[in-house]
């Protein structure tokens, strides 16, 4: 087959397709957001009817992936490490369930939280559900092992995690096309109740799946993916987990035979490959992205005077990715001195898009808040956010999805009055809507801003699924209809805005104020898009 220019996220797209795809699930979340996004424009998906749209959050992702997979035919999820979190439940038990039709989760990981809230590393979560764990060098290999992720799932009847990072993720390489595989007919699970977890069947299917996940560490599909490579006399062994390859042969290249090297790429780890490695070492270096997982293995594992480098004695730094110069820094040779490159663009802070109706909101918001006095505002995930920022300064929290309107909830239980949060209309169907319901229950005394851009903005423009509902899906709620009130934040509309936010906020019941403006980069995409199919229609 012929080849294409990917990046880590299009490769596992295009792997997924060409190894018979059913089902695509996802929400954006930066560094997973373009593998739904490449299958949702590519002609082949759209030619095999692959389904192939945004879920609200990651556990109905996760969810209706595994709704496919019952029915038999291949489907992947794809998420953000911390969408792993929300995805969790359903994820953990799929391990219990088993699955019908291959199962691949991809997870990407953010080490040095590049757009995240934290560096947390996914290969804990395979491990806690006793699911194999893939994780690639390079593009070419994201590539192929997908083709043998889903077949190993299909084989074990387990889902497969597959691990990336941001590096990986958002990197170009050339990649070879494999021959396309037909997806599977449907085809229901043949025992009835392998997706019931009543206590009596789960405790079963859990003491097999414990003893499956041992077989896993010598199945050629899983062993094949990590490379042991000898080196001479008893040097240094280094252990490299997926793209840390990469950053170890940028240093060792014309001295490879110095060096031991285990090459992992898939999980569990055969202890008998460590050993040998070990073995012929007086010591070894750890290189993975994310958390010492494998290093805290291996100091378990060791009983013999074998001396372990990584994370935890500081050899590599406890947080942030990897790169060349720490790989050489802990090898204890000197790092490559390049050029220094110019400073042609001096660094500043993110701010709003200028336009933007959020810093609108803000403004009105900020001189409302004035009166009431300052730790008053709690927010959540999106571009809104930007609002802790200068010269506003006006968010008091960020923690997770949907945690700004049950952090103003609990704020309020405390006596905190006014208390008001801010979160974008996506979010609010991700993770909102069951923190309102526990506010209107409770008529909590607080102010919910719902800044409705009318699109998932801060992943790059996606669908909302929120678009053209949120008055419904509030009075459904039980919000009452005289305290949801809609404003639109534009400028002219200053002082009216300000006049709803006061009133609202006096107000010692819950209270939705909607506001209302399309973003202004969609805008603008949708207006070219609008005028180049005008032009189209008149030639």
């Amino acid at each position: 087959m012929h080849k294409l220019l990917l990046l880590g996220d299009e490769a596992i797209a295009q792997a997924a397709l060409d190894a018979g795809l059913s089902g695509m699930y996802a929400y954006p979340g930066t560094p997973s957001t373009e593998i739904m996004e490449y299958i949702q424009a590519s002609p082949q998906a759209a030619a095999d009817g692959v389904h192939r749209e945004w879920s609200s959050n990651e556990k109905t992702a996760m969810e209706a992936a595994l709704g496919m997979s019952y029915a038999g035919k291949r489907a992947m999820v794809a998420m953000k490490h911390v969408g792993l979190n929300v995805a969790a439940d359903a994820f953990i038990n799929s391990a219990v369930t088993g699955v019908n039709g291959g199962l691949v989760v991809v997870s990407a990981d953010d080490p040095s939280m590049h757009s995240s809230q934290n560096e947390q590393d996914s290969r804990f979560y395979g491990k806690f559900a006793l699911v194999p764990v893939m994780e690639p060098r390079n593009q070419q290999e994201a590539y192929d092992m997908i083709f043998e992720a889903f077949a190993l799932s299909e084989k074990y009847r387990l889902p497969v995690l597959f691990r990336i990072t941001t590096r990986l993720a958002h990197s170009r390489s050339s990649v070879a096309r494999r021959e396309k595989i037909a997806q599977n007919s449907v085809a229901l699970p043949s025992n009835p109740r392998q997706f019931v977890l009543l206590p009596a069947i789960a405790r079963k299917q859990y003491r097999a799946l414990t003893a499956v996940y041992e077989k896993l560490r010598t199945d050629d599909a899983v062993d094949g993916l990590n490379r042991l490579k000898s080196g001479n006399g008893r040097g240094t062994g280094v252990i490299t987990c997926g793209i840390a390859y990469n950053y170890l042969m940028e240093n060792i290249a014309d001295r490879a035979g110095d060096y031991h090297v285990l090459s992992v790429g898939a999980y569990p780890l055969k202890r008998e490959k460590v050993a040998a490695l070990v073995e012929n070492c007086d010591r070894v270096l750890v290189l993975e992205e994310g958390y010492p997982i494998i290093e805290e293995q291996l100091r378990g594992l060791l009983d013999r005077d074998v001396k372990v480098l990584g994370r935890m004695d500081g050899t590599v730094p406890r947080d942030g990715e990897l790169n060349p110069s720490i790989v050489a820094s802990a090898l204890g040779l000197r790092a490559g001195q390049g050029r220094e490159v110019p400073s042609l663009v001096r660094q500043r802070p993110p701010s709003f898009c200028k336009g933007c109706g959020h810093a609108d909101l803000y403004q009105a918001l900020s001189e409302v808040m004035a009166e009431a006095g300052p730790g008053r505002v709690f927010s959540d995930i999106g571009c809104y956010t930007l609002g802790a920022l200068p010269p506003y300064n006006m968010v008091n929290s960020c923690v997770d999805m949907g945690a700004s309107v049950t952090m103003a909830i609990g704020a309020a239980d405390a006596g905190l009055f006014p208390a008001v949060a801010v979160i974008g209309d996506s979010t609010f169907t991700h993770s909102g809507m069951t923190g309102l319901l526990d506010a209107v229950i409770k008529n909590s005394p607080v102010t919910l801003i719902i800044s409705d851009n009318s699109t998932t903005g801060m992943t790059g423009g996606q669908k909302s699924q929120a678009t053209d509902r949120l008055e419904s899906i509030c009075l459904g709620l039980g919000v009452d209809p005289d305290h949801l009130k809609v404003i639109v934040p534009l400028r002219k509309n200053h002082e009216e805005n300000k006049a709803v936010i006061r009133a609202e906020l006096n107000y010692h019941g819950i209270s939705v104020i909607l506001a209302r403006r399309e973003c202004i980069q969609t805008a603008s995409r949708n207006k070219k898009a609008e005028a180049a199919e005008k032009n189209k229609s008149r030639e």
